[in-house]
């Protein structure tokens, strides 16, 4: 396979060593056109692949053009590379089993073809799996992918519980749980339950009190806890229902409370040896996973919010040690802000522990959950320049645009910047910085600079899910 590989002089000499690293495999040509990669024009690759009886063109895939013509033209078919020549090596050791996309950067478009894959392969192997038993359809325990379950604290107190548990199913929860706190009423039970008719995934009650689980048994699939306590008053209930429990030890043990809902009738157990959290006893408490029977229950949940630390590793570290003591739920919430998105996160940490079943470690998946950092570093070229002068401080002295000032914010997951009471939203910063400056409402190049600075840090804002505020720190 003979390949066009048209790079700019600030990176020809990593393309040049990716190009040698291949060289057993590809014929490649390596074209300098310019200093920059991503200025390359339709009429200068044109001109490249004119004669050279190439297979295929790979362009930077920072280019901005496009090259349809050319390759209408020429017959050559014109692929995007990597957006960063460091990422070359990559895209070339897997050139000869996927076919790259004309449009799309190459780095991106095979992050994007590794994530299909494997969420097609965590489809897959539970859609194979045997379970311990299923409700209302989700497979729980056996060979089936751990099951989260998110908790939606004091749930009657919601002012739109509906919207509240879809969100939380969207996010990709396999079961939701209402809690009820000890001031709620069997009434409060059944206005929940019932205001959640049309849902069609599966809901736990999470409570104690027996006659709160009474109230719940017409619609709730699973009960969280039972326990010595309120077995003898509602464990024949729970068995009847048909419903699956959750049970914890109390002044009795694990095994003791398990024998006694066994016979209830309750045929359906999930084992929960109570997970401590971080200098409560948490490497002990691991311990107590591996006396009791399957299916158990990990309540990460109380683990991530005791823990003042950022929830995707957190969730992710956890969700391993679930994997390994054998657990088939694994419970989260999202109570504080700081653990904001453990849904999604726990999620896709089950998913991860799926595919790494086989693996020695959950690494290099297909899926991660790696949000601030990168899984490695790209090494650039230095830059390049005759002279260099230093910056000046910005003065302490603020000149206004006579235009006027922008106030900006974010709601929900979209930026709004005001000018004269007339509001600009978007949920990019550019196209809300393009419209103010299509729509005249600047004038300064300095308050298109600082426009800009403030418009980025809103989209990370919503992106990130922190807090946002004008001239403030991020």
């Amino acid at each position: 396979m003979r390949i066009l590989l048209p790079t700019g002089s600030a990176t020809a000499g990593i393309v040049k060593a990716a190009a040698e690293l291949f060289s057993d495999r590809y014929e490649t040509d390596v074209a300098i056109t310019g200093e920059i990669a991503s200025f390359l024009t339709p009429g200068e690759l044109r001109r490249l692949l004119g004669g050279g009886n190439y297979d295929m063109a790979i362009v930077s895939g920072m280019c901005t053009a496009s090259f349809a013509d050319v390759e209408r033209e020429t017959g050559i078919p014109v692929y995007r590379g990597p957006r960063h020549a460091a990422d070359l090596p990559l895209v070339l050791s897997v050139l000869d089993r996927i076919r790259l996309s004309k449009t799309i950067p190459a780095d991106e478009f095979l992050a994007q073809t590794r994530r299909e894959e494997a969420c097609r392969q965590v489809a897959l192997r539970e859609a194979e799996a045997e379970a311990e038993f299923i409700i209302r359809g989700t497979k729980i325990g056996g060979g089936s992918r751990m099951k989260v379950l998110a908790e939606i604290m004091d749930a009657y107190k919601r002012d739109d519980l509906l919207a509240d548990v879809r969100r939380f199913f969207a996010d990709g929860a396999d079961v939701v749980d209402l809690g009820f706190g000890f001031d709620a009423t069997p009434d409060d039970v059944k206005r929940c339950f019932s205001a959640l008719a049309e849902v069609e995934g599966p809901l736990a009650v999470d409570t104690q009190d027996p006659s709160l689980i009474a109230a719940a048994l017409f619609r709730a699939d699973l009960v969280l806890s039972l326990h010595e306590g309120n077995i003898p008053v509602v464990g024949e209930a729970v068995a009847q229902a048909g419903a699956a429990a959750v049970v914890v030890p109390r002044e009795r043990t694990l095994s003791e409370n398990l024998a006694a809902a066994e016979a209830a009738g309750i045929r359906c157990l999930i084992a929960d040896p109570l997970l401590q959290p971080v200098g409560s006893g948490l490497t002990g408490s691991l311990a107590g996973f591996s006396e009791v029977p399957r299916p158990l229950f990990f309540g990460a949940g109380n683990v991530v919010e005791l823990l003042d630390a950022d929830s995707p590793g957190a969730n992710a570290l956890l969700a391993g040690m679930a994997h390994e003591v054998g657990a088939a739920v694994v419970f989260t919430s999202e109570h504080s802000d700081k653990t904001v998105g453990s849904v999604a996160e726990m999620r896709r940490a089950t998913e991860m522990m799926a595919l790494a079943t086989d693996r020695p470690y959950p690494k290099d998946l297909g899926l991660d959950l790696l949000i601030l950092k990168e899984k490695r570093r790209r090494r650039e070229p230095p830059l390049e320049y005759g002279s260099i002068v230093d910056a000046h401080p910005v003065p302490d002295e603020i000149v206004y645009d006579p235009l006027g000032c922008i106030r900006i914010g974010i709601e929900e997951d979209c930026i709004v910047a005001i000018h004269k009471d007339c509001a600009v939203r978007g949920r990019r910063w550019e196209d809300v910085f393009y419209t103010l400056l299509e729509n005249g409402s600047l004038s300064r190049l300095d308050h298109a600079a600082y426009l800009g600075k403030e418009l980025f840090k809103a989209e990370l804002a919503i992106r990130y899910r922190r807090s946002f505020e004008q001239d403030g720190p991020f």
